[in-house]
Protein backbone atom coordinates (compact mmCIF):
# COMPACT_ATOMS: atom_id res chain seq x y z
CA UNK A 1 0.00 0.00 0.00
CA UNK A 2 2.87 2.36 0.82
CA UNK A 3 4.47 1.82 -2.58
CA UNK A 4 1.13 2.40 -4.26
CA UNK A 5 0.65 5.75 -2.53
CA UNK A 6 4.18 6.78 -3.46
CA UNK A 7 3.58 5.75 -7.08
CA UNK A 8 0.43 7.86 -7.22
CA UNK A 9 1.87 10.82 -5.34
CA UNK A 10 3.93 12.32 -8.13
CA UNK A 11 1.20 12.10 -10.85
CA UNK A 12 -1.27 13.67 -8.41
CA UNK A 13 1.22 16.47 -7.69
CA UNK A 14 1.74 17.03 -11.44
CA UNK A 15 -2.03 17.26 -12.04
CA UNK A 16 -2.59 19.53 -9.02
CA UNK A 17 0.23 21.95 -9.87
CA UNK A 18 -0.84 22.03 -13.55
CA UNK A 19 -4.45 22.77 -12.56
CA UNK A 20 -3.28 25.55 -10.23
CA UNK A 21 -1.11 27.05 -12.98
CA UNK A 22 -4.02 26.98 -15.46
CA UNK A 23 -6.25 28.63 -12.82
CA UNK A 24 -3.58 31.32 -12.39
CA UNK A 25 -3.56 32.06 -16.12
CA UNK A 26 -7.36 32.07 -16.62
CA UNK A 27 -7.84 35.86 -16.20
CA UNK A 28 -5.65 36.43 -19.26
CA UNK A 29 -6.32 33.23 -21.19
CA UNK A 30 -7.51 35.29 -24.18
CA UNK A 31 -4.18 37.08 -24.45
CA UNK A 32 -2.30 33.78 -24.24
CA UNK A 33 -4.62 32.11 -26.74
CA UNK A 34 -4.17 34.87 -29.33
CA UNK A 35 -0.42 34.93 -28.81
CA UNK A 36 -0.34 31.22 -29.69
CA UNK A 37 -2.70 31.76 -32.65
CA UNK A 38 -0.67 34.64 -34.07
CA UNK A 39 2.56 32.71 -33.58
CA UNK A 40 1.13 29.83 -35.63
CA UNK A 41 -0.32 32.05 -38.35
CA UNK A 42 2.76 34.24 -38.73
CA UNK A 43 5.29 31.42 -38.40
CA UNK A 44 6.08 31.46 -42.17
CA UNK A 45 6.89 35.18 -41.85
CA UNK A 46 9.14 34.46 -38.86
CA UNK A 47 11.03 31.78 -40.80
CA UNK A 48 11.49 34.11 -43.77
CA UNK A 49 12.73 36.93 -41.53
CA UNK A 50 15.19 34.58 -39.86
CA UNK A 51 16.67 33.80 -43.25
CA UNK A 52 16.75 37.50 -44.18
CA UNK A 53 18.48 38.45 -40.89
CA UNK A 54 21.08 35.72 -41.12
CA UNK A 55 19.58 33.50 -38.43
CA UNK A 56 19.12 36.24 -35.81
CA UNK A 57 16.01 34.92 -34.11
CA UNK A 58 15.55 37.82 -31.71
CA UNK A 59 15.66 40.42 -34.48
CA UNK A 60 13.32 38.35 -36.63
CA UNK A 61 10.93 37.87 -33.70
CA UNK A 62 10.86 41.61 -33.05
CA UNK A 63 10.04 42.33 -36.69
CA UNK A 64 7.35 39.63 -36.66
CA UNK A 65 5.72 41.18 -33.58
CA UNK A 66 5.81 44.59 -35.28
CA UNK A 67 4.12 43.08 -38.33
CA UNK A 68 1.39 41.59 -36.10
CA UNK A 69 0.80 45.00 -34.53
CA UNK A 70 0.44 46.70 -37.92
CA UNK A 71 -1.64 43.97 -39.56
CA UNK A 72 -3.84 42.84 -36.65
CA UNK A 73 -3.76 45.02 -33.52
CA UNK A 74 -4.08 48.52 -35.02
CA UNK A 75 -6.86 47.65 -37.53
CA UNK A 76 -8.81 45.80 -34.81
CA UNK A 77 -8.54 48.81 -32.48
CA UNK A 78 -9.75 51.18 -35.22
CA UNK A 79 -12.73 48.94 -36.02
CA UNK A 80 -13.69 48.66 -32.34
CA UNK A 81 -13.52 52.43 -31.93
CA UNK A 82 -15.69 53.05 -34.99
CA UNK A 83 -18.13 50.35 -33.91
CA UNK A 84 -18.49 51.93 -30.46
CA UNK A 85 -19.21 55.33 -32.02
CA UNK A 86 -21.78 53.93 -34.44
CA UNK A 87 -23.53 51.82 -31.79
CA UNK A 88 -23.65 54.82 -29.45
CA UNK A 89 -25.13 56.96 -32.22
CA UNK A 90 -27.77 54.29 -32.92
CA UNK A 91 -28.65 54.12 -29.24
CA UNK A 92 -29.05 57.91 -29.06
CA UNK A 93 -31.32 57.91 -32.12
CA UNK A 94 -33.43 55.16 -30.57
CA UNK A 95 -33.64 56.81 -27.14
CA UNK A 96 -34.62 60.20 -28.63
CA UNK A 97 -37.20 58.52 -30.91
CA UNK A 98 -35.38 59.83 -33.98
CA UNK A 99 -35.39 56.19 -35.04
CA UNK A 100 -38.53 54.40 -33.85
CA UNK A 101 -38.72 50.62 -34.43
CA UNK A 102 -42.36 50.68 -33.31
CA UNK A 103 -43.26 53.13 -36.07
CA UNK A 104 -41.34 51.00 -38.54
CA UNK A 105 -43.33 47.97 -37.42
CA UNK A 106 -46.61 49.85 -37.84
CA UNK A 107 -45.49 50.93 -41.31
CA UNK A 108 -44.70 47.33 -42.20
CA UNK A 109 -48.08 46.17 -40.88
CA UNK A 110 -49.91 48.78 -42.96
CA UNK A 111 -48.03 47.65 -46.05
CA UNK A 112 -49.04 44.00 -45.60
CA UNK A 113 -51.90 42.60 -47.70
CA UNK A 114 -55.13 41.65 -45.96
CA UNK A 115 -54.48 37.89 -45.96
CA UNK A 116 -51.10 38.45 -44.26
CA UNK A 117 -52.73 40.57 -41.55
CA UNK A 118 -55.33 37.85 -40.92
CA UNK A 119 -52.53 35.27 -40.67
CA UNK A 120 -50.71 37.42 -38.10
CA UNK A 121 -53.95 37.85 -36.13
CA UNK A 122 -54.40 34.08 -36.15
CA UNK A 123 -50.94 33.66 -34.66
CA UNK A 124 -52.08 35.83 -31.72
CA UNK A 125 -48.95 37.92 -31.25
CA UNK A 126 -50.92 40.28 -29.03
CA UNK A 127 -51.75 43.96 -29.27
CA UNK A 128 -49.66 45.77 -31.89
CA UNK A 129 -48.73 48.49 -29.41
CA UNK A 130 -47.34 45.88 -27.03
CA UNK A 131 -45.29 44.37 -29.83
CA UNK A 132 -44.01 47.84 -30.78
CA UNK A 133 -43.01 48.54 -27.17
CA UNK A 134 -41.18 45.21 -26.86
CA UNK A 135 -39.44 45.78 -30.19
CA UNK A 136 -38.32 49.28 -29.18
CA UNK A 137 -37.03 47.98 -25.83
CA UNK A 138 -35.16 45.17 -27.58
CA UNK A 139 -33.39 47.51 -30.00
CA UNK A 140 -32.52 49.92 -27.20
CA UNK A 141 -31.01 47.16 -25.09
CA UNK A 142 -29.18 45.60 -28.05
CA UNK A 143 -27.60 48.88 -29.20
CA UNK A 144 -26.68 49.80 -25.63
CA UNK A 145 -25.10 46.38 -25.08
CA UNK A 146 -23.02 46.67 -28.26
CA UNK A 147 -21.89 50.17 -27.36
CA UNK A 148 -21.10 49.17 -23.77
CA UNK A 149 -19.02 46.14 -24.77
CA UNK A 150 -17.21 48.06 -27.48
CA UNK A 151 -16.41 50.89 -25.08
CA UNK A 152 -15.47 48.64 -22.16
CA UNK A 153 -11.99 48.08 -23.59
CA UNK A 154 -11.31 51.80 -23.61
CA UNK A 155 -12.88 52.31 -20.18
CA UNK A 156 -10.85 49.50 -18.63
CA UNK A 157 -7.59 50.76 -20.07
CA UNK A 158 -5.38 49.06 -17.48
CA UNK A 159 -6.81 45.60 -18.17
CA UNK A 160 -6.58 46.13 -21.92
CA UNK A 161 -2.97 47.32 -21.79
CA UNK A 162 -1.93 44.45 -19.51
CA UNK A 163 -3.62 41.89 -21.79
CA UNK A 164 -2.08 43.45 -24.88
CA UNK A 165 1.33 43.59 -23.22
CA UNK A 166 1.12 39.93 -22.16
CA UNK A 167 0.07 38.89 -25.67
CA UNK A 168 2.87 40.79 -27.42
CA UNK A 169 5.51 39.80 -24.86
CA UNK A 170 4.58 36.12 -25.07
CA UNK A 171 4.31 36.37 -28.85
CA UNK A 172 7.92 37.55 -29.08
CA UNK A 173 9.18 34.48 -27.20
CA UNK A 174 6.90 32.13 -29.13
CA UNK A 175 8.41 33.46 -32.36
CA UNK A 176 11.95 33.24 -31.03
CA UNK A 177 11.78 29.98 -29.06
CA UNK A 178 8.73 28.29 -30.61
CA UNK A 179 10.61 25.29 -31.96
CA UNK A 180 12.33 24.69 -28.62
CA UNK A 181 9.03 24.94 -26.73
CA UNK A 182 7.38 22.51 -29.15
CA UNK A 183 10.24 20.04 -28.61
CA UNK A 184 9.79 20.34 -24.81
CA UNK A 185 6.04 19.68 -25.16
CA UNK A 186 6.65 16.60 -27.29
CA UNK A 187 9.23 15.29 -24.82
CA UNK A 188 7.03 15.91 -21.76
CA UNK A 189 3.83 14.53 -23.31
CA UNK A 190 2.46 11.39 -21.60
CA UNK A 191 1.48 10.08 -25.05
CA UNK A 192 3.89 8.32 -27.36
CA UNK A 193 5.71 10.27 -30.06
CA UNK A 194 3.32 9.31 -32.85
CA UNK A 195 0.20 10.26 -30.89
CA UNK A 196 1.74 13.52 -29.71
CA UNK A 197 2.81 14.47 -33.24
CA UNK A 198 -0.67 13.67 -34.56
CA UNK A 199 -2.46 15.80 -31.95
CA UNK A 200 -0.03 18.72 -32.25
CA UNK A 201 -0.41 18.62 -36.02
CA UNK A 202 -4.19 18.58 -35.64
CA UNK A 203 -4.02 21.52 -33.23
CA UNK A 204 -1.94 23.57 -35.67
CA UNK A 205 -4.06 22.74 -38.71
CA UNK A 206 -7.35 23.51 -36.92
CA UNK A 207 -6.07 26.86 -35.62
CA UNK A 208 -4.91 27.83 -39.11
CA UNK A 209 -8.15 26.70 -40.73
CA UNK A 210 -10.57 28.25 -38.24
CA UNK A 211 -8.80 31.57 -37.82
CA UNK A 212 -7.42 32.16 -41.30
CA UNK A 213 -10.44 30.69 -43.10
CA UNK A 214 -13.13 32.26 -40.92
CA UNK A 215 -11.42 35.65 -40.80
CA UNK A 216 -11.04 35.74 -44.59
CA UNK A 217 -14.68 34.76 -45.08
CA UNK A 218 -15.84 37.23 -42.41
CA UNK A 219 -13.87 40.10 -43.95
CA UNK A 220 -15.15 39.38 -47.46
CA UNK A 221 -18.79 38.86 -46.49
CA UNK A 222 -18.86 41.75 -44.03
CA UNK A 223 -17.20 44.11 -46.51
CA UNK A 224 -19.52 43.19 -49.39
CA UNK A 225 -22.59 43.47 -47.18
CA UNK A 226 -21.43 46.71 -45.57
CA UNK A 227 -20.63 48.39 -48.88
CA UNK A 228 -24.03 47.31 -50.21
CA UNK A 229 -25.82 48.70 -47.14
CA UNK A 230 -23.88 51.96 -47.46
CA UNK A 231 -24.59 52.26 -51.17
CA UNK A 232 -28.31 51.66 -50.58
CA UNK A 233 -28.40 54.34 -47.87
CA UNK A 234 -29.22 52.00 -44.98
CA UNK A 235 -28.35 53.59 -41.64
CA UNK A 236 -25.55 52.30 -39.36
CA UNK A 237 -23.82 50.52 -42.25
CA UNK A 238 -20.62 49.96 -40.24
CA UNK A 239 -22.57 48.36 -37.40
CA UNK A 240 -24.29 45.98 -39.82
CA UNK A 241 -20.92 45.28 -41.47
CA UNK A 242 -19.41 44.13 -38.18
CA UNK A 243 -22.50 42.10 -37.28
CA UNK A 244 -22.48 40.38 -40.69
CA UNK A 245 -18.78 39.63 -40.30
CA UNK A 246 -19.35 38.13 -36.84
CA UNK A 247 -22.39 36.11 -37.92
CA UNK A 248 -20.51 34.82 -40.96
CA UNK A 249 -18.56 32.67 -38.49
CA UNK A 250 -21.66 30.44 -38.43
CA UNK A 251 -21.85 28.11 -41.45
CA UNK A 252 -25.07 27.91 -43.49
CA UNK A 253 -26.93 30.81 -41.81
CA UNK A 254 -24.27 33.44 -41.17
CA UNK A 255 -24.67 36.97 -42.48
CA UNK A 256 -28.06 36.15 -44.03
CA UNK A 257 -29.50 36.84 -40.57
CA UNK A 258 -28.77 40.54 -41.28
CA UNK A 259 -29.23 41.12 -45.01
CA UNK A 260 -32.20 38.75 -45.27
CA UNK A 261 -34.56 40.61 -42.88
CA UNK A 262 -33.33 43.95 -44.27
CA UNK A 263 -34.28 42.88 -47.81
CA UNK A 264 -37.67 41.60 -46.63
CA UNK A 265 -38.31 44.89 -44.82
CA UNK A 266 -37.52 46.91 -47.97
CA UNK A 267 -39.71 44.58 -50.01
CA UNK A 268 -42.69 45.02 -47.67
CA UNK A 269 -42.29 48.79 -47.81
CA UNK A 270 -42.52 48.62 -51.59
CA UNK A 271 -38.90 49.67 -52.16
CA UNK A 272 -38.47 46.96 -54.78
CA UNK A 273 -35.28 48.32 -56.33
CA UNK A 274 -33.25 48.41 -53.11
CA UNK A 275 -34.78 45.11 -51.95
CA UNK A 276 -33.89 43.50 -55.28
CA UNK A 277 -30.32 44.78 -55.18
CA UNK A 278 -29.84 43.58 -51.60
CA UNK A 279 -31.34 40.16 -52.34
CA UNK A 280 -29.24 39.79 -55.49
CA UNK A 281 -26.01 40.68 -53.68
CA UNK A 282 -26.92 38.49 -50.70
CA UNK A 283 -27.90 35.41 -52.68
CA UNK A 284 -25.50 35.55 -55.63
CA UNK A 285 -22.43 37.17 -54.05
CA UNK A 286 -22.34 36.88 -50.24
CA UNK A 287 -23.76 33.34 -50.09
CA UNK A 288 -21.62 32.25 -53.00
CA UNK A 289 -18.49 33.42 -51.19
CA UNK A 290 -19.47 31.24 -48.21
CA UNK A 291 -20.26 28.19 -50.34
CA UNK A 292 -17.05 28.39 -52.35
CA UNK A 293 -14.53 29.44 -49.71
CA UNK A 294 -15.65 27.68 -46.52
CA UNK A 295 -15.09 24.06 -47.66
CA UNK A 296 -11.46 24.57 -48.82
CA UNK A 297 -10.48 27.08 -46.12
CA UNK A 298 -12.22 25.64 -43.05
CA UNK A 299 -13.65 22.20 -43.77
CA UNK A 300 -10.50 20.59 -45.12
CA UNK A 301 -8.28 21.99 -42.39
CA UNK A 302 -10.52 20.89 -39.51
CA UNK A 303 -11.66 17.64 -41.21
CA UNK A 304 -15.09 18.29 -39.72
CA UNK A 305 -18.47 18.29 -41.50
CA UNK A 306 -20.38 21.57 -41.69
CA UNK A 307 -22.87 20.57 -39.01
CA UNK A 308 -20.05 19.78 -36.56
CA UNK A 309 -18.37 23.12 -37.33
CA UNK A 310 -21.69 24.94 -36.81
CA UNK A 311 -22.56 23.23 -33.52
CA UNK A 312 -19.05 23.54 -32.07
CA UNK A 313 -18.79 27.19 -33.13
CA UNK A 314 -22.14 28.10 -31.56
CA UNK A 315 -21.22 26.17 -28.42
CA UNK A 316 -17.84 27.88 -28.19
CA UNK A 317 -19.33 31.35 -28.71
CA UNK A 318 -21.97 30.64 -26.03
CA UNK A 319 -19.43 29.45 -23.47
CA UNK A 320 -16.44 31.76 -23.89
CA UNK A 321 -17.55 34.60 -26.18
CA UNK A 322 -15.71 35.61 -29.35
CA UNK A 323 -12.74 33.32 -28.61
CA UNK A 324 -15.18 30.44 -28.97
CA UNK A 325 -15.09 30.54 -32.77
CA UNK A 326 -11.57 29.08 -32.40
CA UNK A 327 -11.94 27.09 -29.18
CA UNK A 328 -15.19 25.36 -30.21
CA UNK A 329 -14.00 23.79 -33.49
CA UNK A 330 -10.59 23.13 -31.91
CA UNK A 331 -12.14 21.05 -29.12
CA UNK A 332 -14.37 19.25 -31.62
CA UNK A 333 -11.44 18.45 -33.93
CA UNK A 334 -9.26 17.23 -31.05
CA UNK A 335 -12.19 15.13 -29.81
CA UNK A 336 -12.45 13.45 -33.22
CA UNK A 337 -8.67 13.05 -33.44
CA UNK A 338 -8.34 11.45 -29.99
CA UNK A 339 -11.18 9.01 -30.57
CA UNK A 340 -9.83 8.16 -34.02
CA UNK A 341 -6.47 7.31 -32.46
CA UNK A 342 -8.21 5.26 -29.80
CA UNK A 343 -10.24 3.34 -32.38
CA UNK A 344 -7.13 2.72 -34.50
CA UNK A 345 -5.18 1.47 -31.47
CA UNK A 346 -8.04 -0.79 -30.46
CA UNK A 347 -8.40 -2.21 -33.97
CA UNK A 348 -4.71 -2.79 -34.65
CA UNK A 349 -2.17 -1.45 -32.12
CA UNK A 350 0.79 -2.22 -34.36
CA UNK A 351 -0.61 -0.63 -37.54
CA UNK A 352 -2.34 2.48 -36.08
CA UNK A 353 -1.44 5.62 -38.07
Amino acid sequence: MRMRVQDLGFPIAVVAVTAAFIWLLLPYYGAILWAVILAILFNPLQRWLERMTGGRRSAAAGLSVLACICIVVIPAALVMTSLAQEATGLYLRLSTRELNPGAVLAQVENALPEFARRALDALDFGNISEVEARLTTFFLQASQTIATHALSIGQNTAWFLISLGIMLYLLFFLFRDGETLAAHIRRASPLDDRQTAHLLGKFTSVVKATVKGNVIIALIQGSIGGVTFWALGIQAALLWTVLMAILSLLPAVGSALIWGPAAVYLLILGDYFRAGVLLAVGIFVISTVDNFLRPPLVGRGTMLPDYAVLISTVGGLSLVGMNGFVIGPLIAALFVAVWSLFADEKRDPDQAP
